[in-house]
């Protein structure tokens, strides 16, 4: 009996051993394996960390040294392309070709001349989902336009982005000069140069002048010069100027300040307004009411720091925007007239000219607001306007332009304006080289200040379109553009092409009605051309030919 057990107790003590040695092995085991899971975890760390660092140095530029990822497992240090060409938007011109959106470089050899022809682009995502859905083009109009043939219906997902691609390229190209194929062949062999440094990374001349580029601040795209195509004018109508303060009487005047954004409205009633211009929301910003002065004419002084504003009154106003104070002057010592509603500022700031009594002109300086002179037309006047060179031109009821000289106060010119019985407006280009004026019959006739000066009586152009009395006319800021306009006819305003002395013919569209316009003001950039009318309502509108306010 004893010997049974004590067999017993030996076989149960080795199968314990074995038990135990089994769950050593297969604790060490685990632990190896885990080792393992531990080293691969920190290599796939380390790997997640150098792709990361990748991605950031090819989005925004050499963050980190090529020397940092490129390692192999003997741990030489791999050579690679120091100069890459990072097109992230490639384009193919035709509609019929899939175009790879982005694109990743690949790497030139060192020393290799023709690296760049090698490049072997590849999508740098894809997405998986686009095979799976299907677009049917037939059936919606606007989609229809992509089709290749005329039963064709429906395409895989990726066929769809691949000519929605294609068909934007089509309707917009204005990037060619960021298209790696656009450079000529005979540019090829010394924009393509490559040459080897000692540390092995490949440098492009080709593409040295972008460096220079990423030197300076100033714009890439200069569009300052830019000529203005005559036929048709590229506009679209924005928010009122006025949206959130319209007047209750007509719009007398309109016009906008140096710096572009803020812009003055003033009428019969008796209100001045200023509005902060953005196109979008055109935020008012202050309103002033005048009791005894309904406002026949309100213009900003050249230098942005004061408002004039006259009406059918014997006095006259100015507010000073720094101060915010009005200040009322007139009568105007040793002169009776009965009204200062028409008149004009020089371009320095420093006088304003008043049309008076009988063919008069009253002088007024901007500091003092007294009456320093006066100038005496042979008939009535009628209009007033200054040219940049300091001179003043007046016409009337004589037909005639006068030049005056205010230095010395006298006429230094006179002449006939061709076919004009009684000049009603007149207006200078910036830079003074043109000049137009208009007549109760609604002719306008455009002239060369030199040739008039020098005896030439006859007009570069004689305009015709309006058939009423020429209220208002306004050269643009870079005189490719003359506005004029009749506020006794709806819709009575014409753009005139200056160059080619053309009026715009898509101006005003024929489903736009303007009321009766008044008056009209270009903004600084040309950018925004606001239309006072006698609803009033300030009409703004974006001229997309100029790129600035």
């Amino acid at each position: 009996m004893s010997l049974i057990s004590q067999n017993t107790r030996t076989k149960n003590e080795a199968k314990r051993e074995v038990d135990t040695r089994e769950k050593e092995t297969e604790a060490d085991t685990l632990k190896v394996n885990k080792r393992k899971r531990d080293g691969k975890g920190e290599e796939l760390v380390v790997e997640q960390v150098r792709e990361m660092k990748k991605l950031e140095s090819f989005l925004f530029g050499s963050l980190y040294s090529p020397l940092e990822f490129e390692k192999g497992d003997n741990g030489e240090v791999e050579a690679e392309a120091a100069a890459k060409v990072f097109d992230l938007f490639f384009t193919d011109r035709s509609a019929d070709t899939v175009v790879s959106v982005y694109q990743e470089d690949a790497d030139l050899s060192v020393g290799s001349r023709d690296g760049y022809d090698a490049l072997q682009r590849k999508p740098a995502w894809v997405d998986e989902e686009e095979e799976n859905i299907t677009v049917n083009i037939g059936k919606v109009n606007r989609l229809r336009k992509l089709r290749k043939e005329e039963d064709e219906s429906l395409i895989s997902g990726s066929e769809y982005v691949s000519r929605l691609r294609a068909q934007h390229v089509k309707l917009n190209r204005g990037a060619d000069w960021a298209q790696p194929d656009s450079r000529t062949k005979g540019d090829e062999s010394s924009d393509d140069e490559l040459t080897g440094e000692d540390n092995g990374a490949v440098v492009s001349r080709g593409y040295e002048d972008v460096d220079d580029i990423l030197r300076t601040n100033e714009d890439l795209v200069v569009k300052s010069s830019s000529k203005l195509l005559p036929g048709h004018i590229e506009y679209s109508r924005l928010v009122d100027a006025n949206k959130h303060d319209p007047s209750n009487g007509p719009i007398n005047s309109v016009q906008f300040h140096r710096n572009a954004q803020l812009l003055l409205t003033a009428g019969l009633d008796r209100k001045l307004r200023f509005f902060q211009i953005d196109g979008k929301r055109n935020a008012k910003i202050q309103s002033i009411f005048l009791e005894d002065c309904p406002i026949r004419k309100a213009s900003f002084l050249p230098d942005g720091s004061q408002v004039i504003l006259s009406g059918r009154r014997k006095f006259f106003y100015s507010f000073d925007l720094v101060k915010g104070s009005f200040d009322k002057i007139g009568p105007l010592v040793g002169r009776e007239e009965k009204s200062l509603e028409v008149f004009g500022v020089s371009s320095d700031s420093q006088m304003i000219a008043f049309a008076g009594n009988e063919g008069y002109i009253l002088l007024v300086s901007t500091k003092t607001k007294q009456l320093v002179g006066t100038l005496k037309m042979n008939g009535t006047i009628r209009s007033l306007a200054f040219a940049e060179d300091g001179q003043l031109l007046s016409a009337g009821g004589d037909g005639q332009v006068y030049h005056w000289d205010l230095k010395t106060r006298t006429c230094i010119h006179k002449g006939v304006d061709e076919g004009c019985i009684n000049s009603t407006a007149l207006c200078t280009s910036p830079g003074g080289a043109h000049f137009a004026a208009g007549s109760d019959s609604g002719i306008v006739n455009i002239y060369n200040r030199e040739e008039f000066l020098g005896g030439k009586r006859k007009p570069i152009k004689t305009i015709e379109n309006l058939t009423t009395k020429v209220d208002f006319m306004r050269f643009n800021h870079d005189s490719q553009i003359l506005a004029i306009c009749s506020s006794m006819k709806r819709s009575s305003l014409k753009l005139i092409h200056i160059p080619s002395y053309t009026v715009f013919s898509n101006w005003p569209a024929p489903n736009t009605s303007l009321q009766y316009p008044r008056c009209l003001d270009f903004s600084p950039g040309g950018g925004f051309m606001a239309v006072g009318s006698s609803s009033g309502k300030v009409l703004l509108y974006k001229l997309h030919h100029y790129q600035h306010a």
